[in-house]
């Protein structure tokens, strides 16, 4: 049965008391490592793909959080870490280039909004940089996520995760859809996922082998609860919620 698949959370973050933690002071959020983690058992959430808040919302801290992140995900068996890159800053490529040998490290993040930079400028160095390792880039998409396809069709030893599906309409399955090399995928992190036709729309287009689940740290029922409940077949919920992920993570997971 779906409910007792142990879902894998591709896209998360936490807060842990860093200067750039987001909404420390709302009552009415946690996101503390002990909370989501509670929270996760609760739905029966396993495996968390983390990076800190601090270390995407601002890029003062980027390289402290890092080596607190790659610390963390040693200490605890369900937590793995996403290396954050600022491309601005040499020492984070230098980072992500001894992390990503670690079994904890599944990949690279980016966030050029909240960075405050842009594909258009540093798109190359970047993904020829994942390309050369080989590595799963997760990325915060400046515009609809078909974007990235010119940088997945040139660099096909990388791979892309384009985060929050339904965010930008049709961009989602189309950057799916037209990857040359397979190596696009979406997450459904985020609030736009409870649209009540967005997952089933995107599954009915480009089928459910390129969608990961994600929270984002919004309630994980909640999330979990979008998936299982939605108008589409078994198989594509068990893609969704676990298989892909067992899949795209393999070496890192069974490492």
């Amino acid at each position: 049965m779906i409910k007792d698949i142990i879902a894998i959370d591709s896209h998360t973050h936490i807060n842990h008391g860093a200067r750039f933690d987001s909404s420390p002071e709302d009552r009415f959020y946690d996101a503390t490592l002990e909370y989501l983690t509670k929270l996760n058992r609760a739905c029966n959430i396993g495996k968390m793909l983390c990076s800190t808040f601090s270390s995407v919302l601002r890029t003062e801290d980027v390289e402290e959080e890092n080596e607190y992140m790659l610390d963390l995900s040693q200490k605890v068996d369900h937590l793995y870490q996403w290396v954050v890159i600022d491309p601005r800053n040499k020492n984070t490529y230098a980072q992500a280039d001894r992390m990503l040998d670690s079994a904890k490290c599944v990949g690279i993040k980016l966030h050029p909004p909240c960075h405050g930079y842009s594909l258009t400028e540093y798109g190359d160095e970047l993904c020829s940089f994942a390309n050369e390792r080989g590595a799963i880039v997760q990325i915060h998409p400046e515009a609809a996520p078909d974007y990235i396809l010119p940088f997945a069709n040139k660099y096909k030893n990388a791979t892309f995760i384009m985060a929050h599906v339904c965010t930008h309409g049709q961009g989602n399955e189309d950057a799916i859809a037209n990857a040359e090399n397979g190596n696009v995928y979406v997450d459904t992190s985020g609030i736009a996922s409870s649209r009540n036709k967005g997952i089933e729309t995107v599954v009915g287009k480009v089928g459910s082998e390129r969608i990961l689940f994600g929270t984002d740290t919004y309630a994980s029922g909640f999330q979990r609860g979008r998936i299982e409940y939605a108008l589409i077949d078994e198989i594509h919920k068990e893609n969704i919620l676990r298989n892909n992920a067992l899949r795209l993570f393999a070496k890192k997971f069974n490492a």
